[in-house]
């Protein structure tokens, strides 16, 4: 067999297995904990590290610290909720740049647009944080927060004064931003690569520019749309210190309203990875890496399910 071919396979494989071996390393390091706190751990609300300087007590056979709990409902609820509100707005707003871009754009516009667009992807989160924390934040609570309350107060996840501008709304907003160029960028790729005969012929039948966009366009670049989607969500899943800054660091509560402070599971291991160190009987970090498998483990179950879709749209594009 040729060696290069066998290189490119060597390399390759680099990719699974190192998923792979974070998986395992998660598991193993995480594994007292995972006995320790059982299916509880996905479904309690209450996370306290106990008393850290005590010393530690034996319950269930294990050494935990006293009057510590593990539970993570709050910050799954809060990670999935804010990549939900981060993908509602980031996928109309990133296909409607693409589109502008592609489409209406003068070509002259288009290479400095789409460097631009590739940019704002770059920005360290970090930055984006300061952002929301500085500007947005109060922008939320003083401007945005009113005009949702009276447009869907009748909804009761939408009602109620905001009482902070550090809360779910504000998160999913933050996320958003940090999200659309990664859907824009690759659905004007995707646009570009569509033949201009195609677009041509449909103008021939008498077709406006909006029924091209709707009727050919978009179907055909529906795959990467999706692939677009799923890299975005990812993003929104894994984010920390964007969220941590503006998120509230709500604890041992589930948001109420789209108004409440959340955090996240990846913003709360970056917060409390200091504090559970301290703990002596190490329970309080193999539980924050149980968080770390949990996370990484709803990535996969994504990333699967997106494959599926794209699968499925294929095969009916070529049924």
């Amino acid at each position: 067999m040729n060696p290069f071919r066998l290189s490119l396979q060597a390399l390759a494989t680099l990719i699974p297995l190192a998923l792979l071996a974070i998986f395992v390393f998660l598991t193993a390091y995480s594994w007292p904990a995972i006995h320790f706190n059982g299916v509880r751990f996905l479904f309690s609300s209450t996370w306290n590290l106990g008393n850290l300087y005590a010393d530690p007590v034996v319950r269930d056979g294990y050494s935990i610290a006293v009057g510590a709990q593990y539970g993570i409902a709050v910050f799954i609820v809060g990670t999935l909720a804010s990549s939900v509100i981060a993908l509602l707005i980031a996928i109309p707003v990133g296909i409607g740049v693409a589109l502008f871009l592609s489409e209406y754009a003068p070509r002259r516009m288009l290479s400095v647009l789409s460097q631009i667009a590739e940019l704002l992807a770059m920005v360290p989160s970090v930055v984006y944080g300061l952002w929301g924390l500085q500007v947005l934040a109060p922008i939320v609570l003083r401007d945005i927060s009113p005009v949702v309350s009276r447009t869907l107060g009748f909804i009761p996840f939408f009602s109620g004064p905001a009482t902070s501008g550090y809360n779910l709304l504000t998160a999913g907003l933050v996320l958003a931003l940090m999200v659309v160029p990664v859907i824009s960028s690759t659905l004007i790729e995707a646009m570009q690569r569509v033949p201009t005969d195609v677009r041509e012929s449909c103008f021939a039948l008498g077709a406006t520019r909006a029924e091209m966009i709707g009727k050919i366009l978009l179907p055909m670049v529906r795959t990467p749309l999706i692939g677009a989607a799923i890299l975005a969500l990812g993003r929104a899943l894994g984010e920390t210190m964007a969220v941590l800054m503006v998120s509230g660091g709500a604890l041992n509560y589930l948001p109420s309203t789209i108004f409440s402070p959340i955090t996240s599971m990846a913003a709360f291991i970056a917060s409390q990875l200091d504090s559970a160190l301290q703990d002596p009987s190490g329970m309080a970090v193999r539980s924050l890496a149980e968080i770390a498998l949990v996370l990484l483990v709803i990535a996969v179950i994504v990333n699967v399910i997106a494959r599926l879709l794209t699968y499925q749209v294929r095969g009916a594009r070529h049924g």
